[in-house]
């Protein structure tokens, strides 16, 4: 689902064309993200329709997409990171977020909650939240200087770190959850799927089960 792989263009627009038909949605109406592991948020405008996929986009360095527009579908893309759907039934807002590790330590989810409670007067009450397929705390190996950075960040809890000898593993969907429920939202409107992309890489791609040479997976989603 990626232009920036050895994929050849046509066959990725095929897909998106595949996609784009098997979901009732319109490719015109698509606006890609363009991701760097950071925290920066869009607001998606009517004129950003198209961008990336159908013509030339000025989205630059951004890992999450927010909209309060009917029939515009945010795309972001993954191959083990974490994709987080966030969706407002009160104020029909909705948040589409790509959270690496760098982008799980700067709290990207927490942005995209406030940039939806700033820009469209979202209550993080009302946000239903989806944490999607992604690599787990099985897979997820670190060193130690990544480790120390967590730690930093949580204080250290078994709950989102583990040592196994000289071996760091790292939670990245609870920790997620945990800053989801940090800026405000309801324990019970917090789904997280439980399904590691690594162990299931005969079903998703994965940038480490794969050692690099792999594909791209990609979230979308769209007001109807």
């Amino acid at each position: 689902m990626a232009f920036n792989k050895s994929d050849e263009r046509v066959n990725v627009e095929e897909n998106y064309r595949r996609i784009a038909n098997a979901l009732g949605i319109k490719l015109e109406n698509m606006v890609l993200s363009n991701q760097v592991h950071e925290n920066k948020i869009r607001v998606v405008a009517d004129t950003d329709r198209g961008k990336g996929i159908i013509r030339e986009s000025d989205i630059r360095g951004v890992d999450g997409l927010v909209t309060n527009l009917k029939q515009v579908a945010l795309v972001t893309f993954y191959a083990d990171c974490v994709p987080v759907f966030l969706f407002d039934p009160v104020k029909k807002a909705i948040g589409l977020v790509h959270s690496g590790w760098r982008s799980t330590l700067m709290e990207i989810s927490k942005e995209a909650v406030m940039k939806m409670k700033e820009e469209f007067g979202c209550d993080p009450r009302d946000i239903e939240s989806a944490i999607g397929p992604s690599i787990g705390k099985c897979c997820f190996e670190v060193g130690e200087e990544v480790a120390e950075e967590f730690e930093a960040k949580l204080l250290w809890s078994v709950e989102y770190i583990t040592k196994e000898e000289q071996k760091y593993f790292i939670d990245l969907p609870l920790i997620i959850k945990r800053t989801l429920l940090n800026v405000g939202l309801d324990e019970t409107k917090i789904l997280l799927s439980d399904i590691c992309t690594k162990c299931n890489k005969d079903m998703f791609f994965s940038h480490r089960g794969d050692m690099g040479k792999t594909g791209t997976l990609a979230g979308i989603m769209q007001i109807n």
